[in-house]
């Protein structure tokens, strides 16, 4: 049922009366989350003489800390790296830990992340140290193809939890799916290897049903890289950028979800890169940029203020096929990632570009020294509001600055061309079976605002479901057959956007259709997740190569949390 339609049959004016100026002062809230960036808004950080709004779990409000209560500007640190301790050629072996850790980024008033480290002596090193830029993201994981992977999992939280491979052909019993959780205080070992073709930038999360909103949002999040034995990129400089949002309470606690957050998904007033508020980026050659959205709803429309543009050479499951050149902007829904060529000088110069010109690929990186501000652009995900109707999107974000110093590189790093040619992605042909996958919303606003919730704070009367149903781990919603290509229609009947992920391969978009307009997919991508707009349907052609029980869901991981997820038995 869509928002217009729920609106009309629950909101009685007796609700309306009695919550709409609560209401109206949480869409006010919510509104301005993302701001920070924006001059003239640090006299309104507290907002502490607004009415209070219905919260899930709690009727007080939240004063969130101001827009520049976190440091920015420090150079970008790199990603700490979860180390190797194997010996053995091909296997890559080492421990997870996943457990409270307390960093102090408002002066007397600790903060308790929940955190993934390599051991509880590493983790509480980190939160002591001095450094701006606190630890709150998860080791990166870097392997190659055919590794054989062996992760201890240590869960040392106050609920249960899993780790999910996002993205990774790993087997159904290895994937961390909800109906396979690790108790507090107990551990598992997860144990996969990687086959060929799967390199690519993936990542991993916690996937209980009920709790992965509040685990990820927590800080339980970190980075993957599968690299390939010929990568014709490997020479080029790279760049790892996580990015992850944070809400911040003024006393340094971080809040639990409200009932805005369960509607639209859950968006921090910071965005983080790497951990850190607005870094600063040194360039002085072209880079070769790994991109992550982590965050658990907020949508980032990539682009660099200058104008300049930058070449797309990878998504969610590795390289494409070819380079896709002069992109301005780039739209990574919550769980997608992306792999980016970023010129220093004026742009990369691609091996046909060359050939075609004459011109250097030295001459066409000559800039003088600029600088620019990498940037999440506005983008309308259609969130709702409890009134009705849409809020409106929120203001462009900075990220990161960016300092070009492309006279500083050396001449065989400035020359690098962009191969023509990346990878071979052969279409997956015709299908030996069709899917339907329809997502859909149901509202008792009557329901939402009466005094208490249901588990773990979930307000009572709001539904995201699969194919008319919420999530039932006893339900198989799909069945599917083991080494057959499959169309999937995924179709979006709710006036929001939601991105849909498929676990345990990757897909290939083929289409999408809008107001009986159909659009071929421009290019061929390996993808795990893609963004459906409001009555859109995206379809994809996939294959399962494992047989057992694999999730598919919204990633606003609000909406998983309530029920818009399904089973897939693949068999």
């Amino acid at each position: 049922m869509i928002r217009r339609e729920f609106l009309v049959r629950t909101l009685s004016a007796a609700v309306a009366s009695l919550f709409a100026r609560g209401a109206f002062a949480q869409q006010s809230m919510h509104g301005m989350q993302g701001m920070s960036g924006m001059n003239g808004m640090q006299g309104m950080q507290g907002m502490s003489d607004m009415p209070d709004m219905p919260h899930a779990g709690t009727s007080q409000t939240v004063e969130l800390a101001g827009p520049e209560t976190l440091p920015s500007g420090a150079p970008l640190a790199p990603l700490r790296k979860l180390a190797n301790e194997s010996r053995e050629p091909g296997v890559f072996r080492a421990t997870l830990v996943a457990q409270p850790v307390q960093h102090t980024l408002i002066a007397g008033h600790p903060t308790t992340f929940w955190q993934y480290g390599a051991s509880a002596d590493l983790l509480s090193a980190e939160a002591e140290s001095a450094s701006p830029q606190v630890p709150i993201i998860g080791p990166l994981i870097d392997v190659h193809e055919g590794d054989t992977v062996e992760i201890r999992f240590v869960n040392r939280l106050s609920q249960p939890s899993t780790i999910h491979w996002h993205g990774l052909p790993v087997p159904p019993d290895q994937d961390g799916n909800p109906s396979d959780p690790v108790a507090p205080g107990a551990s598992r070992v997860y144990r996969f290897t990687l086959p060929p073709g799967s390199a690519g930038t993936y990542w991993y999360h916690p996937h209980p049903h009920m709790m992965s909103s509040e685990q990820v949002f927590r800080g339980l999040a970190g980075p993957i890289v599968v690299r390939a034995a010929a990568d014709p990129l490997a020479a080029w400089r790279e760049r790892h950028l996580f990015f992850s949002d944070l809400r911040l309470a003024s006393d340094g606690t971080i809040p639990a979800n409200d009932m805005m957050d369960w509607m639209n998904g859950r968006e921090g007033q910071f965005v983080l890169v790497n951990g850190a508020r607005r870094p600063l980026i040194l360039m002085a050659t072209n880079e070769r940029w790994r991109v992550w959205n982590a965050c658990n709803a907020r949508y980032l429309r990539l682009s660099l203020d200058d104008g300049r543009t930058f070449t797309q050479v990878g998504t969610d499951g590795g390289l494409l096929g070819e380079p896709r050149e002069r992109v301005t902007s780039l739209l990574l829904a919550p769980g997608e990632r992306a792999e980016l060529i970023v010129p220093a000088g004026r742009g990369p110069v691609s091996a046909s570009q060359t050939a075609q010109s004459g011109e250097s690929a030295q001459s066409a990186q000559s800039s003088p020294s600029t600088r620019a501000v990498l940037s999440s652009a506005v983008y309308d995900r259609r969130k709702m509001a409890m009134a009705g109707g849409s809020l409106p999107p929120g203001a462009a974000i900075p990220l990161a600055d960016v300092q070009f110093e492309p006279g500083t590189a050396s001449q065989n790093e400035a020359a690098q061309p962009i191969p023509a040619s990346l990878r071979a992605i052969s279409p997956l042909g015709a299908p030996a079976a069709q899917k339907s996958v329809v997502f859909s919303e149901r509202m008792d606003m009557a329901a939402m605002h009466r005094k208490g919730t249901s588990r773990n704070g979930m307000p009572a009367g709001m539904a995201f479901m699969i194919n008319g149903a919420t999530f039932d781990p006893r339900r198989v919603t799909l069945t599917s057959r083991r080494g057959d290509v499959e169309h999937w229609s995924i179709e979006n009947r709710t006036d929001m956007d939601h991105p849909f992920h498929l676990h345990g391969t990757q897909f290939q978009i083929l289409e999408r259709e809008q107001g009986g307009v159909v659009t071929p997919e421009p290019y061929l991508a390996w993808r795990d997740t893609v963004n459906v707009q409001p009555r859109e349907k995206v379809r994809i052609a996939t294959v399962q190569q494992q047989a057992g029980g694999r999730m598919f869901h919204c990633h606003i991981l609000e909406h998983e949390d309530l029920g818009m997820m399904g089973t897939l038995n693949v068999i």
